[in-house]
């Protein structure tokens, strides 16, 4: 996977092309001050911005975050309610990003979702679509082991309509067939909160993907953290399988 350099003070830092951040630990972090959780996913939402706006500015061309998940929709109604009034307020004030030249994609699937929110989503993707300076992608709704799923139901109704051969289907034809099929696949992976597991979240864009793991609850996530996080990437040798 692609990399690009950056000039450090003291030599070059390798930075993931695409990195994948998985928001945990909102709850806790609410938990732990007394505050109703949905307290945690307000700061949280604030974490994303800066985390976002700093992946840019070091060099990151892509940054994917999970923002929820399929399996989110076991909490408490009012935990999502709040979650999703969240994501239609950040869609109301994307100015920042605007600003700075940031395309905005959504992955998941959209249909579970209110019809205002997916309006706003679409706009989003619209008024954005031809800027280049970084792309962040958002993970809505999003299963890693149900977007495969999409992609392999994808390629049966080919098949099924005779537009391909059976013997046509490899990793190339899943790949498009799935929400990132015009995204790198992703370099680094972040988990906070102390979790060490991927969550179904990206599972297949992260094949080769190098993973770094923190005890910082995701609201406490500071730009100084991911630099952490790139420093660690940088310095690991990445084989892709040979010597």
């Amino acid at each position: 996977m692609a990399v690009s350099s950056k000039k450090g003070d003291k030599s070059d830092i390798l930075v993931p092309a695409h990195i994948g951040v998985i928001m945990d630990g909102n709850g806790r972090w609410a938990k732990k001050r007394l505050f109703p959780r949905k307290f945690g996913h307000r700061e949280g939402a604030k974490t994303f911005k800066k985390i976002a706006l700093a992946g840019k500015e070091m060099g990151v061309k892509y940054m994917t975050f999970y923002a929820f998940s399929t399996e989110n929709w076991k909490r408490p109604k009012d935990e999502v309610d709040a979650i999703m009034k969240l994501f239609e307020d950040y869609l109301d004030d994307v100015s920042s990003f605007e600003k700075e030249n940031i395309r905005l994609i959504f992955i998941g699937d959209r249909s579970r979702l209110s019809q205002n929110l997916r309006d706003k989503m679409k706009h989003a993707e619209d008024i954005s679509r031809d800027f280049d300076s970084m792309t962040v992608i958002l993970a809505v709704n999003y299963g890693g082991q149900s977007e495969i799923c999409k992609s392999v139901r994808e390629i049966a109704k080919m098949i099924k309509n005779d537009e391909l051969d059976i013997d046509d289907i490899d990793e190339k034809l899943i790949e498009d067939n799935l929400y990132t099929r015009d995204i790198p696949p992703v370099d680094l992976i972040i988990r906070p909160s102390g979790e060490m597991r991927l969550s179904n979240f990206l599972i297949w864009q992260s094949a080769y993907a190098e993973y770094y793991f923190t005890d910082i609850l995701w609201p406490d996530f500071k730009e100084k953290d991911l630099a952490d996080a790139i420093k660690a990437f940088s310095d690991r040798s990445r084989r892709f399988g040979g010597i």
